[in-house]
């Protein structure tokens, strides 16, 4: 009877694990508010950020920036490399723009503001494809001076590590007393 309960116990802690890990994201751009500007170096780009982050299908990259100085435009491959903006796939200019990541593969951004995407106020994230967001797990982050990517405050009641292990350990605790 004892391995039943540790069996179940053991089922529902993996669950509200994967449940847990496999949660998308709201991932602040650059890690912080208002970095979506000319970056001061190379080593201050937002491609070293991103490379640093891990990307998921179902996460929300969130900008803010003035409207009235600047937008976002997600752009094709060919248009990220030259700098195009005459004919973007989508154009943000609301000031705190939310480009929910769909699919995998890269996404390409660059700045709708005269000069500034020659000067590098671009970005480019690679979403992880789907097994990998399926099994919950991802590769280490390669060595460099950036953490990962923030995560942009929510108001949503979602589901956290936390309560996770707290709901977790309170079913193995009632089970184990029955």
């Amino acid at each position: 009877m004892a391995s039943h309960k540790v069996a179940l116990l053991s089922s529902i802690l993996v669950v509200s694990l994967f449940v847990t890990f496999t949660e998308a994201r709201d991932i602040m751009v650059g890690g912080k508010n208002y970095s979506w500007k000319i970056p001061s170096s190379e080593s201050d780009s937002l491609n070293k950020w991103a490379e640093a982050s891990r990307f998921r299908v179902g996460d929300t990259l969130v900008w803010t920036y003035d409207p009235k100085k600047d937008s976002v435009l997600q752009v094709i491959k060919k248009d990220y490399e030259t700098c195009n903006t005459s004919s973007p796939l989508v154009t943000y200019k609301d000031g705190n723009t939310k480009v929910k990541l769909d699919k995998s593969g890269p996404y390409y951004f660059i700045s709708g503001a005269d000069g500034h995407c020659e000067q590098g106020q671009k970005l480019i994230t690679v979403v992880m494809s789907m097994r990998s967001h399926f099994m919950g797990i991802s590769p280490a982050p390669s060595p460099v001076e950036f953490g990962g990517p923030a995560v942009a405050p929510t108001s949503t009641g979602g589901v956290n590590l936390r309560g996770s292990l707290g709901l977790s350990f309170g079913v193995l605790t009632g089970l184990i007393l029955l």
